[in-house]
């Protein structure tokens, strides 16, 4: 075998580790929160490349980097002597209520910059067993733009056809999404309940909103329909919340199972009230089985 095909992995390798060392210096030194988006733009990569290679060194996102520093400071500041305002203020939260509110999983991306049909983009995709059956999970260089449960993967990749009609190119490459689908298998086996994917979606500014109020739906809780449209300020617009619930393209991520009816009865669900109830079922027990810890 040639050396030079040994060295240059490890030199990838290396050159992959200075990169995430800096990525890191730069999170430290962010007086506030600092985005994907904006980290990506600091380095020239795109945020999916980014963040994959983020999570393959230290096996968390930069935003779970970010919290855990934020929060170490703050018990620094704390133990130094300094008042909780001092320490908030010091450790880079922008209000002490922040330091008490529970951080809600938030969009990762901003809306797709490819037309309706997915025009000009270029979508890779790939497939794995999960509990609840075939899961597929679609993304573009900036983020995932689809994730789909159902039968069998021929079924979900004819689904996906369907979503992005007029995309430039639609190819599997299972190794492109092997971190999210990780993620998501072990999501449904319980044992991933915080989900932090980069993604990339397009919405309506309505859509938008339902959208941030299911990231913010804690895991193993439930909401009514009728309570997110109260959230938004439109007490009488629960139909309208439901359909863009039914219409949310990365469920799962954006948890549309955790929301009822009125009544708490399941509703329906796009891919079967029979996965719901078990999503459900799931994540009650796993609420319940870490409050034992």
């Amino acid at each position: 075998m040639d050396g030079s095909m040994m060295i240059a992995p490890r030199r990838r390798h290396a050159d992959d580790l200075k990169l995430v060392e800096r990525m890191c210096a730069l999170l430290d030194e962010s007086e506030g929160p600092l985005s994907l988006e904006s980290l990506a733009q600091a380095f020239a990569q795109s945020p999916w490349q980014l963040y994959r290679l983020f999570r393959k060194h230290l096996g968390i996102s930069p935003r779970d980097w970010q919290v855990s520093r934020r929060e170490q400071r703050f018990r620094e500041e704390l133990r130094r002597g300094e008042g909780v305002a001092a320490a908030t203020y010091g450790a880079g939260y922008g209000s002490s209520s922040r330091v008490y509110e529970q951080a809600a999983e938030r969009l990762g991306m901003t809306p797709a910059s490819y037309a309706k049909g997915g025009k000009g983009a270029r979508i890779v995709w790939g497939s794995a067993d999960s509990s609840l059956g075939p899961l597929l999970v679609a993304a573009t260089e900036k983020g995932i733009c689809f994730v789909a449960l159902g039968d069998s993967v021929e079924g979900l990749e004819q689904a996906l056809h369907a979503e992005f009609p007029a995309a430039d190119l639609l190819v599997r490459d299972q190794e492109a999404v092997d971190v999210a689908l990780e993620l998501l298998v072990d999501y449904l086996k319980g044992q991933e309940p915080h989900l932090d994917l980069p993604l990339d979606i397009r919405a309506t500014a309505f859509q938008r909103r339902v959208w941030n109020e299911l990231a913010a739906i804690p895991y193993g809780e439930t909401r009514s329909y009728a309570e997110l449209a109260a959230r938004l300020g439109l007490p009488k617009a629960s139909r309208a919340v439901g359909r863009a619930c039914g219409s949310n393209p990365v469920a799962l991520i954006l948890p549309c199972h955790r929301v009822l009816r009125g009544d708490g009865g399941l509703s329906g669900y796009r891919w079967g009230v029979a996965r719901k109830k078990q999503l459900l079922k799931q994540e009650a027990a796993g609420l319940s089985g870490r409050s034992a810890e």
